[in-house]
């Protein structure tokens, strides 16, 4: 046997090979582990009871990832589907508890006790017909009653003979009841996933993600063939932490399998075990393994302890996803508080992830601009080189040529050359369109009409015969601007010797 935990103390006499408790749900009748089995724990010290919907067990399957109290008895969604009719998080009364048989499998049919009856009864007539006084004042008593009724709290007195009605949001007459809905798992046993809820916050845990990987490895006994895997950490209102785990474990042969997680949960349980848990932290263990079509049927059937039948038969009908949410009752106000903690944490978690895909997205569009411009650079660069290369086979093959007569095919191709250039210069013919459709194209970019995208390049020997032209004319330009500075100053001076012989011949005559 590759690894087997040996029986608890107080367990004396107990063979590895004895029933162990499967897990959360324990109600199967006992199972037997063969002596070839490579992973088993014998049974522990504190079972309790080993069915599902019977026992005090109320943390053997959890809905969702997060829906757990802190407290051992919690109206939570993820302390499991213990005891009641169905639900672990709501704590029905000893009188109201139904037994199970241990033989009848997990869904045997319960046997209804005398005292639930009783206890219906009396309910009843601390609500209606009190004689604890025999006067007018046993109807004030009944209205008080109804409204702890109501309420879900305090105890109804109505005879002198029997002990008071103990009222709890469990009972029929609570009016702070709603009905919920909790997604399903959907991972199998053999998957091994453990879910361990801790009393730190998420930071903490991740820091020390480390050590707590050797912590539980020590709970597990140490043993060199099985390695502690963390499978995901998420944050949990009230600064909790939910870390999802699972054990591989691998045989002398060099093959490994995962420890199947009611296995593992049922180590879990343990009292020993359990108290290493708690000194890490771990306010909660449950299992997440999907549940059978059958189960699925038997908790749908009956409805959980103080629902309506008529209100979970509309709850089972309003399902918006059979195939994936199940109904659940809420029942009290922490309940609700609970789902609305859990429900703001699930909201921030998924604001965070939009805002991680809403950086993700910026970037690729930037990436994409990028992209873009390189490509249209590359395609002008390509355009560049496509007419160097044009321009060197040009001249090689002038070069090759060269001293040869004109051939007839270069004839032929000359004239069709002259016959298109002919063509192109006609005024009615292509020249004359492009020439309009340029004209065109710049009356609308003149006018803001048209924005187009597209961007003209002109081709660098081109440019430089613009260049040159251009400072040709700005030559010409200058010259022709220092000649009629030249011609200025010529007329000045003649304006000046006109003046002079102007005077001169003045004072002759006078």
């Amino acid at each position: 046997m590759a690894f087997n935990f040996g029986a608890p103390s107080g367990t004396s006499g107990t063979s590895a090979a004895t029933a162990a408790p499967a897990g959360g749900f324990g109600g199967f009748g006992t199972t037997t582990t063969t002596a070839g089995s490579a992973f088993s724990f014998s049974a522990p010290t504190n079972t309790g009871s080993t069915g599902l919907l019977g026992g005090t067990q109320n943390k053997g399957f959890g809905f969702g990832t997060g829906f757990g109290t802190t407290t051992g008895t919690g109206t939570g969604l993820g302390t499991g589907l213990g005891t009641g009719l169905g639900f672990g998080g709501f704590n029905t009364q000893p009188q109201q508890q139904q037994q199970q048989t241990t033989l009848g499998g997990l869904f045997s049919q319960p046997t209804q006790a005398p005292a639930q009856s009783n206890q219906l009864i009396n309910t009843a007539s601390a609500l209606s017909a009190p004689t604890l006084l025999g006067d007018e004042r046993d109807a004030i008593l009944a209205k008080w009653n109804q409204l702890q009724a109501f309420w879900g709290t305090g105890k109804g007195y109505f005879n002198n003979n029997i002990p008071p009605v103990e009222f709890t949001q469990e009972n029929p007459f609570c009016r702070f009841k709603a009905v919920g809905y909790s997604c399903m798992p959907n991972n199998k046993d053999e998957d091994g996933l453990v879910v361990l809820v801790f009393n730190k916050k998420e930071a903490d845990i991740r820091s020390q993600q480390q050590q707590l990987v050797e912590s539980l490895h020590k709970v597990l006994g140490g043993n060199q063939t099985l390695t502690v895997n963390v499978e995901g950490i998420k944050t949990l209102p009230d600064d909790q932490t939910e870390v999802v785990i699972y054990v591989v474990e691998r045989s002398p042969n060099g093959t490994s399998r995962r420890v199947p997680a009611t296995t593992l949960y049922a180590h879990f349980e343990q009292a020993n075990i359990k108290t290493q848990l708690q000194q890490l932290g771990v306010t909660l263990s449950m299992t997440r393994t999907e549940l059978s079509p059958a189960q699925i049927k038997q908790l749908l059937q009956n409805p959980p302890a103080g629902v309506d039948p008529i209100i979970w038969e509309q709850a089972k009908v309003d399902n918006p996803d059979s195939e994936k949410l199940i109904p659940v009752p809420m029942v009290g106000f922490k309940e609700l508080l609970r789902r609305l903690k859990v429900q703001d944490q699930m909201t921030k978690q998924h604001q965070t992830r939009l805002d991680i895909i809403s950086e993700d997205i910026s970037e690729l569009q930037k990436n994409q601009t990028t992209t873009m411009a390189k490509i249209a650079q590359y395609k002008r660069k390509l355009m560049d080189l496509s007419h160097r290369t044009l321009q060197v086979l040009i001249k090689q093959e002038i070069q090759r040529k060269s001293g040869y007569a004109i051939q007839a095919d270069e004839e032929q191709l000359r004239v069709q050359l002259d016959t298109i250039q002919g063509e192109l210069n006609a005024p009615t013919q292509f020249k004359g369109r492009l020439n309009e459709l340029m004209s065109q194209i710049r009356m609308q970019n003149h006018f803001g009409a048209v924005k187009s995208e597209e961007r003209y390049y002109i081709d660098a020997d081109l440019l430089r015969e613009i260049k040159q032209h251009l400072k040709q004319q700005q030559e010409g330009l200058s010259h022709l601007i220092s000649i009629i500075k030249d011609d200025l100053e010529d007329i000045k001076l003649v304006e000046h010797g006109l003046n002079e012989t102007i005077h001169s011949r003045g004072g002759v005559f006078s």
